[in-house]
């Protein structure tokens, strides 16, 4: 997959990941039959715009995956991790029952990656490292940076104290 790392897919084969049930589009009555919020469905990519992409289910009905719903990492243009006439499965995440159109999900079939989950420790986010980044060397630059804020405070703070206080 040199797209990004989306959820592309051109053979489509084999079940659904985790167990999601695969639901077939079927486009009887009005078009949302048989496909509710939460079915894993397969579709094509048909047109590709700044705010999301469009797909073409398999049944002829249509649908957005959203920009925010395409990756877990930032995406800053959809072209870098989709293509027109791509084949993808998506996850449905709600139907417009008014004009059957879906919105759509590529990031929710997959798990996120651990960059990307919140680390918590004593009530305060713990920094995610970059990749090859020494955590020993990252500490020691932290400490170093506290200790030097510390001393420059004391350092202001003596010589305002030499000139009198401050004056308002």
């Amino acid at each position: 997959m040199s797209n990004g790392g989306s959820q592309v897919d051109p053979a489509l084969s084999g079940d659904a990941p985790n167990g999601a049930n695969l639901a077939p589009v079927a486009d009887t009555n009005g078009g949302s039959a048989g496909v509710q919020a939460g079915h894993t469905i397969e579709g094509v990519i048909t047109g590709i715009t700044h705010f999301g992409a469009f797909v073409s289910l398999d049944g002829g009905q249509s649908g957005l995956i959203h920009i925010s719903e395409i990756a877990y990492e930032y995406v800053r243009d959809v072209r870098d991790h989709l293509k027109v006439n791509d084949r993808v499965r998506v996850k449905v995440l709600q139907v417009n029952p008014a004009n059957g159109k879906y919105d759509l999900s590529l990031k929710q079939i997959a798990a996120a990656p651990p960059a990307s989950l919140p680390k918590w420790r004593r009530n305060r986010r713990e920094r995610v490292l970059a990749e090859g980044a020494d955590p020993a060397f990252e500490e020691k630059l932290s400490k170093f940076m506290k200790s030097s804020e510390e001393r420059l405070l004391d350092v202001k703070r003596n010589l305002e104290a030499k000139r009198g206080g401050r004056y308002r």
